[in-house]
């Protein structure tokens, strides 16, 4: 996810960003191979009117204080915010962002930055749902998301595919809740071999930033749930760039994912 006023710079393939610093989008300064949709081959042609479906952001503490009744008023209908990274890092405005999106009257959720070069998925998965990962059928908690992205962190497709199913699955014996997947076509393609094993389970957020119709899936994956279309986005309340996202689907299905019903 981006970073708003913060600026990203490009790092070496084998680097990942400083513990803390990562949000979502911040892998794809490194990821030259998408995110730079060859215009002459883009479908122009909606296959979604994502215009009249509901709109969201992703933020972090790089955009500072956010006055939630302004976003709401604006029409952004839902929010996934950063919780944790690693087994360390809590984004301190967390808290105060869950709560004011609450009472703006905004369907939330949590999002962890994966950082599997540290530790296992499984702990992961513990610290995020003890540190604002859990959920809770309210009418306004979405299920908590798994941003995987940037580097490969020296694992091989065998072993990212492994952490990911570890944390997948402790994080549903934790929450009762399927993880959101959050990732690009070129990460999943590259890091996991374009594998199939989550499409069944895991809602998949893409990140494809274009302004096609729809956007490019991983390989493995059929459906998308929630784009992140752009980086550059703009909404009154936020300050700076906010990543803007559309929900695939209408609000009453937005509202049963974020409550569990069919």
């Amino acid at each position: 996810m981006t970073s708003g006023s913060a600026a990203a710079l490009p790092l070496p393939d084998d680097n990942p960003v400083p513990l803390g610093q990562g949000y979502m989008g911040v892998g794809y300064v490194q990821d030259s191979k998408d995110f730079k949709p060859d215009s002459s081959r883009l479908d122009l042609t909606p296959e979604v009117d994502v215009n009249a479906n509901p709109a969201g952001v992703d933020i972090s503490h790089y955009q500072g204080s956010i006055n939630w009744s302004a976003v709401r008023g604006a029409g952004i209908e839902f929010a996934w915010m950063k919780a944790t990274e690693g087994t360390t890092y809590k984004d301190p405005t967390f808290s105060t962002n869950y709560t004011g999106a609450y009472n703006a009257k905004v369907i939330r959720g949590a999002y962890h930055f994966a950082r599997p070069d540290s530790s296992g998925g499984a702990a992961q998965a513990d610290f995020f749902a003890s540190n604002g990962g859990a959920w809770s059928k309210d009418n306004l908690t979405l299920p908590g998301v798994l941003d995987i992205e940037g580097t490969c962190y020296g694992k091989s497709q065998a072993a990212m595919r492994t952490w990911i199913t570890d944390f997948y699955n402790r994080y549903k014996s934790r929450t009762g809740r399927d993880v959101v997947i959050y990732t690009s076509p070129s990460w999943w393609n590259t890091c996991t071999g374009g594998w199939s094993g989550m499409a069944a389970k895991t809602p998949l957020w893409v990140a494809h930033w274009t302004s096609a119709g729809s956007p490019s899936l991983p390989n493995g994956f059929s459906a998308w749930t929630v784009w992140q279309y752009t980086s550059t986005g703009s909404v009154s309340g936020i300050s700076g760039n906010v990543d803007r996202d559309r929900f695939n689907g209408s609000r009453a299905r937005l509202l049963a994912l974020a409550n569990n019903t069919p």
